[in-house]
């Protein structure tokens, strides 16, 4: 898969890719991560991306004409497994189950806002969504996009070193998009606190049951809004 950020701030992307699973898929050759500097689509000697809304108001806004010609030069000709995307405060909400469907693509292209937002004719006729990482306001769509990646990235084949490790975790589909169940590790006992005992049983089919009562228990007791069908 590969993946287009375009930005007005390229160096932020430095560290975020260059840890983990994600910089040794890249190494391994599992996933493509490009950054655009947007200022690379402009031509004025300032490099000037943005400018004050009509109408008044506070703030700054990009302009349409880099943004469009930078998705334009990245994907000339939009074909069917690509999409343009634009990271918006007004967005839908991105979640595991967007997640799922992003990582179907071939090429995703994450147009990063900044200021007051972005031009409204990009939302109109360039990019085919707007999508917010949760109901708050960043100043610009950078930490989004990072997030997104790292995301999706994980649910590409090859990219996790144990393949169950994306089936089995919290929102999964697999799970019935529950949160994760508890997990322990060694010591069995820390402080006075012990490990269930079904856990060093060895009774795999036990320990499948606890797993899953112990994750709709969580759940429930976390983020209730969860909880609807399976089993």
């Amino acid at each position: 898969m590969h993946f287009h950020i375009v930005t007005i701030f390229p160096e932020f992307f430095s560290g975020p890719f260059e840890h983990g699973v994600i910089s040794r898929a890249k190494s391994a050759g599992r996933l493509e991560i490009q950054i655009h500097d947007l200022r690379n689509w402009t031509y004025d000697r300032h490099k000037t991306v943005d400018d004050r809304p009509f109408g008044g108001g506070e703030g700054m806004l990009l302009k349409p004409e880099p943004v469009f010609q930078a998705v334009e030069s990245i994907l000339p000709e939009r074909q069917a497994g690509q999409r343009v995307i634009l990271l918006s405060a007004q967005g839908g909400k991105f979640d595991q189950s967007v997640a799922r469907e992003l990582a179907e693509l071939t090429d995703l292209v994450l147009v990063c806002g900044r200021y007051e937002g972005v031009d409204e004719r990009v939302a109109e006729h360039l990019v085919d969504e707007e999508i917010s990482i949760g109901d708050f306001v960043l100043s610009g769509g950078e930490l989004g996009a990072a997030v997104i990646v790292d995301t999706v990235a994980r649910l590409l084949p090859g990219v996790l070193g144990n393949e169950d490790s994306s089936r089995n975790e919290s929102f999964a589909a697999e799970n019935d998009g529950l949160l994760d169940c508890p997990q322990y590790t060694r010591p069995a006992e820390f402080r006075g606190w012990k490990v269930p005992d079904v856990l060093l049983g060895g009774n795999h089919e036990e320990i499948r049951r606890w797993r899953r009562a112990a994750s709709r228990e969580k759940t429930g007791r976390l983020r209730p809004d969860l909880i609807g069908g399976g089993s």
